[in-house]
């Protein structure tokens, strides 16, 4: 069952997906931003954040290299909000994160525009095995176990529920 919806976010279509996450939000906070933590679920980073951009390298695609991505927004632990840099305009994925606090651990809210051209049924389906694969790295302190074939099937439900 997918969880993404489609939202006009400043006049942009976007894929917002959210999780309830059961740990302190400063916990969540770093499964996104410190580079061992990200390591277990989608990659690494690398470089110095206070110059405003780092080297993201995704751990979990195949072929996938590292690119520059610039970081927009830095409020720990409440947002973040990084784009990476592209000469095809198609290409360039901004990522919005906004964190809260809950009785039972913290609210993610996951926000990303649809760049030109792009399905969101791919978007929707990739996002969700992410996200899934944070929230299982944030509860074992482990690296995730979860694997992409099962989520290949939410392609087809985001198609036709907001294709």
């Amino acid at each position: 069952m997918i969880t993404g919806t489609l939202e006009s976010i400043d006049g942009a279509e976007n894929i917002v997906l959210t999780r309830d996450v059961p740990a302190p939000i400063d916990e969540v906070w770093d499964a996104f931003t410190v580079s061992g933590r990200l390591a277990l679920w989608f990659g690494t980073w690398s470089g110095d954040p206070a110059s405003g951009e780092v080297e993201v390298s995704m751990a979990f695609e195949e072929e996938a290299g590292s690119e520059p991505y610039v970081i927009v927004a830095c409020d720990k632990p409440r947002h973040l909000r990084v784009h990476n840099l592209h000469e095809d305009p198609a290409q360039i994925w901004t990522v919005d994160v906004q964190f809260s606090e809950t009785e039972g651990g913290t609210h993610v809210k996951f926000a990303m525009p649809l760049p030109p051209g792009m399905e969101v049924k791919y978007v929707g389906a990739g996002w969700e095995y992410y996200l899934d694969r944070m929230v299982e790295t944030v509860e074992t302190g482990q690296i995730s176990t979860k694997e992409w074939p099962p989520y290949e099937a939410l392609m087809a439900e985001y198609e036709s529920e907001l294709g």
